[in-house]
């Protein structure tokens, strides 16, 4: 409830109203305790409390239960009987404006990354890859960038791994060993992720973060996505999730410490964005939300237990709501301990004892001061919610998808050209381009080589050449000796009668003897 006076009021004790300060509402906040203890109805108390002060939230609906923020609450026996505690005669019952989502596109509208947004190392963490498969997987990222090829959707993926592997010894000096066996494994992730439906969620048109920051009427927009069917998959939700905390931190502008935060994440099942996750993964987690803050984002865990969050996290959280825990093992007496630990101690009662005896709706409850101090832990009653508390039935929730701002902005997905087509085309090109020169090669060299060869009228004219040259040097020898001796030519044929007769032999025999070659060669063909 938002009111001027309390501001974001959340819960009452003995010494009267718990708000939430509005300036350190985005250094972030835990909800926990155990199954069954009100944790569900504080979330829905927090968010439609934002809500009413103008503060767009987001949050995954695990159960569907959260969809009845979207509708007009109304008086029970539980509010009535709580009326009373919280000084409240006339409750405002109210609606939240609501926009459903669904990463599958069933239950709202489908919210689309491309694998290109995700990026290598959130995607790792979604296929479970080890350390060699994860350097392969960046390897592959890295070779579509330098040849500008888009990887939006996953057989975008599937096609530059075949192709990288295809060709990886082009690679391997630059960037290392590009092995068949990581690719394929690879590969096989893809599959099992495909058949999971995470098909539906890499392509476009992606996601604009900015529909997260919408306000109506003066009221924060609520964004309720529907988890019931992706919490099956805990790698698939938690990586989502944090693929879009990564998106507002690395769009959003710094603005510092405002009056109100811009937006407010509430991240339920929180233990699933820890479980199995790398070092270098919980260091860039970290840094987010250390950062984020000056972004103007608050993020609110939702968990059974402050164990389930590293501690270098829980330590970044400032605004705390613990309901009960149950300790039956010395596991669960330990987790209560590091509970009680957490907060700011007051010495009206113990803390550790507290946590085991609260009652449904019971919480332990600080928040930070205007100067960011932690307040003194305070035993209270969180407030009801004024709208539905319950989930919306089928036709209320299409009615919402269909009046939405955004109906029909993601609906249909868009599959433009991208590293699929591309490689497809070489593909289709590179043989045809490999046959082309080889029969011309071979036609050239043939050529050449005929060219080499002299042809019939050079081989006559050659051998014309030699007999006149040789008759005519017999005929001066012969006239020289005569002169010599005295003697006189007894030959009645004259020179040139010589020459003309030897011609004419040698052009004979070298046309005899190339036609000869010609027949017998071609018989031998």
């Amino acid at each position: 409830m938002y009111d001027k006076e309390r501001g974001l009021y959340i819960a009452h004790c003995e010494n009267g109203a718990l708000s939430i300060t509005g300036k350190m509402a985005n250094r972030h906040g835990l909800i926990a305790g155990a199954t069954g203890t009100g944790k569900t109805v504080t979330l829905q108390v927090m968010a439609e409390t934002f809500c009413q002060a103008g503060v767009p939230c987001f949050m995954a609906d695990m159960k569907g239960d959260l969809s009845g923020i979207s509708q007009v609450g109304k008086l029970s026996g539980f509010i009535e009987k709580r009326m009373p505690e919280f000084g409240i005669e006339n409750p405002e019952f109210q609606a939240c404006p609501v926009r459903f989502y669904d990463v599958f596109g069933e239950q709202g509208h489908p919210m689309r990354a491309t694998v290109s947004q995700m990026g290598p190392q959130l995607l790792s963490r979604l296929l479970g890859l080890n350390e060699t498969q994860d350097g392969v997987l960046n390897i592959v990222f890295r070779i579509a960038d330098e040849r500008g090829l888009m990887i939006l959707d996953l057989k975008d993926l599937r096609s530059m791994l075949d192709w990288v592997s295809k060709n990886a010894k082009a690679y391997t000096t630059k960037y290392g060993n590009i092995s068949t066996a990581s690719v394929g494994a690879i590969q096989r992730a893809l599959l099992q992720l495909e058949a999971q439906g995470a098909d539906k969620f890499f392509g476009e048109p992606a996601f604009d973060i900015y529909d997260l920051l919408q306000t109506e009427q003066g009221k924060g927009v609520m964004s309720v996505l529907a988890a019931d069917k992706l919490m099956m998959q805990p790698k698939l939700y938690s990586t989502f999730l944090l693929w879009l905390l990564s998106e507002l931190y690395s769009t959003l502008p710094e603005v510092g410490d405002l009056p109100l935060p811009k937006l407010v994440f509430f991240f339920d099942e929180a233990h699933m964005l820890f479980d199995g996750t790398s070092k270098a993964l919980l260091d860039k987690i970290e840094q987010v939300i250390r950062l984020i803050r000056s972004k103007g984002v608050g993020i609110y865990f939702i968990t059974q237990s402050p164990t389930d969050i590293p501690e270098n996290i829980l330590g970044q959280l400032g605004n705390r709501v613990q309901h009960a825990l149950r300790a039956y093992t010395p596991k669960d007496q330990k987790a209560v301990k590091t509970a009680a630990d957490t907060f700011r101690a007051n010495p009206a009662f113990k803390t550790d004892e507290a946590i085991m005896n609260l009652e449904t709706g019971e919480a332990l409850v600080s928040f930070l001061d205007e100067k960011g101090a932690p307040g003194m832990v305070e035993r209270a009653k969180i407030l009801f919610p004024l709208s539905q508390i319950g989930a919306v039935t089928e036709g209320q929730r299409l009615d919402i998808i269909k009046q939405s701002r955004i109906y029909g902005k993601y609906d249909t997905p868009i599959d433009r050209e991208s590293a699929y087509e591309i490689l497809m085309k070489e593909a289709e090109t590179l043989p045809a381009e490999q046959e082309k020169p080889e029969k011309p090669e071979k036609a050239t060299k043939a050529e050449k080589e005929e060219k080499k060869k002299p042809g019939l009228m050079s081989k006559v004219m050659k051998a014309v050449m030699t007999a006149v040259t040789t008759t005519l040097a017999t005929i001066l020898g012969t006239w020289v000796s005569n002169k010599v001796s005295g003697k006189e030519s007894k030959s009645r044929t004259s020179a040139k009668e010589k020459v003309v007769k030897n011609a004419t032999s040698a052009a004979t025999r070298t046309i005899t003897k190339e036609l000869t070659r010609d027949i017998l060669g071609n018989l031998v063909k």
